[in-house]
């Protein structure tokens, strides 16, 4: 109460006493560097002693290390990996202004951090020091790396009894088996209720993000951008600071040894925003990169399409009306949407497309072109509209570029190393030995290099948002951007449909999606190789499986043609009765 400085972040005064003695903003959760000043008047009289109280946080452990909680770890992969984007191009204001607000209202939310204290706990302070993350913190605005420490006097910043309360019982047991504090306790089973942070949410938080500020990189892009390095994931907590020491259980948290699966972090995401209780993201406008229509004329151009279907595939999100602002926007909580996958939909709305000009069943496709199209005909298409696309020709040359790709893509995959350079250990007995052996493999792969005059690796090109490029100048015909549709179109009324007829739908009732997960069972005998190689195709750009393009083909597919199924569909029944 003596102290009435205005705080210098917000200028209000009302301030609180941290374990080290330091007054902080009840109000901001700034931190000043001004203590306590005691008076002691049984010690001596009429003499002012002045004394700063330590810290419960041990900085020094047995082994050299100080002591650290999961969630510091976790904060160091999304700082790591926010810095990776802002090099790829993404604007610095997601770093502090969203991810950050993101981040720190799940640990309020989990009751990590930023929370009251439970009665008759006591609680040991949770803050990051200075020296071991080596973080310049903004004081104007926090970092991602800055987390305020906990009042143990009033707890208007507590952590939860099952992170921190417990942990001056428990942290020498657990030491052993853990090179944080909260290891152990992290990962018992009564903290999957409160979304439990993991490494692939870590990519959740990424993303959600990226749709907050709409940034031009899909989830597809993001995962890519892991995989092939760009972004730290794998072995991330090598770049965790030397006194942070990673052993025993903190290896089954942040030791991952798969690649990321785009419904995982897909779920999560949704998960977490409804968890926050974020608002209505921002709009997701036909200006917007995010917004189908653009994804449809980058997927057209990357798998080397003829430019004329860029009007089919508007005037379909046009006419069932998933181009709408209201069925992109994601509104966290709201069951009664769909949840968009904006690269997976804009995928499917092409092969819709392709379906309806060329049916896409092993036949109609690569022969009508052909052989129903007279040579006069053909003369009078490329003189007028340039050169016209042959399905059967475009299948030939994607399908070889496809082939090779997939086979760089399967050897990178089969050739990657998934132990890190830094050796790992389960527990503080065995560590000696574990340094010894890597050592060992180290002199060994330097000795064993030098034989076989191994060349050193190279470095990782630039990540390009394209993996298939195709030119126009090219002159042996691989490019078919220009080519023309008119042989597969006719005019009718002024306005020009396609000569085929006849359409086939992938599956006739939809499955319950709560249920099995899926809109429809897609298996590759029971389809044609030319929808299932269309299939391959954006599946190989996407990098997900084809059964997910396949659920929202399908889903479109009954937006397109709902009444003629309900009619068909009640006339079955009645035939039924």
């Amino acid at each position: 109460r003596d102290f009435n400085e205005r705080c210098a972040q917000c200028s209000e005064v009302n301030w609180g006493l941290t374990d080290g003695g330091r007054f902080y903003c009840r109000s901001c959760h700034n931190v000043t560097e001004r203590t306590r000043e005691v008076v002691n008047t049984d010690f001596i009289t009429n003499s002012r002693v002045q004394t700063i109280s330590k810290g419960s946080r041990k900085q020094e452990k047995n082994d050299g290390g100080s002591e650290w909680y999961i969630c510091e770890g976790f904060q160091l992969v999304l700082k790591k990996q926010v810095e990776a984007l802002e090099a790829l191009g993404v604007c610095p204001q997601m770093k502090d202004e969203i991810l950050c607000n993101f981040w720190r209202c799940y640990l309020q939310k989990s009751k990590q951090a930023y929370c009251k204290r439970p009665a008759g706990e006591a609680v040991k302070a949770l803050s990051v020091c200075e020296s071991s993350t080596d973080v310049d913190s903004d004081p104007e605005r926090p970092s991602l790396l800055h987390l305020l420490s906990l009042s143990e006097s009033e707890g208007d910043l507590q952590t939860d009894c099952s992170f921190a309360s417990s942990v001056s019982k428990v942290s020498e047991s657990t030491s052993v088996y853990s090179g944080s504090v909260d290891g152990s306790l992290y990962l018992m089973k009564n903290q999957k209720e409160k979304l439990r942070m993991t490494m692939p949410m870590t990519l959740s938080f990424c993303y959600m993000a990226l749709l907050w500020v709409r940034e031009p990189i899909t989830l597809s892009e993001l995962l890519r951008y892991v995989v092939e390095g760009h972004i730290p994931y794998l072995n991330v907590f090598q770049h965790f600071p030397e006194k942070m020491k990673l052993c025993g259980l903190d290896l089954k948290i942040f030791c991952v040894e798969s690649w990321p699966v785009y419904e995982e972090v897909f779920n999560k995401m949704h998960e977490l925003a409804a968890f926050l209780d974020l608002p209505r993201f921002p709009d997701i406008t036909e200006s917007c990169f995010l917004h189908p229509d653009m994804l449809c004329m980058k997927y057209l151009m990357e798998a080397n399409l003829p430019d004329e279907l860029h009007n089919w595939t508007f005037f379909f999100l046009k006419k069932i009306g998933i181009g709408e602002v209201d069925f992109l926007t994601l509104v966290p909580g709201n069951k009664s949407t769909r949840k968009v996958k904006y690269d997976v939909l804009a995928a499917a709305v092409i092969v819709v497309v392709l379906k309806l000009l060329f049916l896409l069943d092993d036949h109609y496709e690569c022969f009508f072109v052909i052989s129903f199209i007279s040579s006069q005909t053909k003369v009078c298409i490329f003189f007028f509209f340039g050169p016209y696309f042959e399905f059967k020709k475009w299948y030939e040359v994607v399908k070889h570029s496809l082939d090779v790709e997939q086979k760089k893509l399967d050897e990178e995959r089969a050739k990657y190393l998934w132990r890190c350079e830094k050796p790992l250990f389960y527990s503080v007995k065995n560590k000696s030995k574990v340094l010894k052996r890597r050592q060992m493999v180290v002199n060994l792969q330097n000795q064993f290099g030098k034989l076989s005059g191994s060349v050193q690796r190279a470095k990782k090109p630039n990540p390009s948002s394209f993996q298939l490029s195709w030119s126009e100048e090219n002159t042996d015909g691989s490019c078919f951007h220009g080519h023309s549709l008119k042989g597969v179109l006719q005019e009718k009324r002024g306005l020009l449909t396609a000569m085929n007829p006849d359409y086939w739908l992938c599956t006739v009732k939809l499955c319950n999606e709560k249920l099995c997960g899926h809109l429809a069972h897609y298996r590759e005998v029971e389809f044609p190789q030319s929808y299932h190689f269309v299939l391959g195709l954006f599946s190989f750009l996407l990098r997900v499986q084809p059964s997910y393009i396949h659920d929202e083909v399908c889903m479109i597919e009954h937006k397109l043609f709902n009444k003629k199924l309900y009619k068909k569909l009640k006339y079955n029944t009645v035939l039924r009765k």
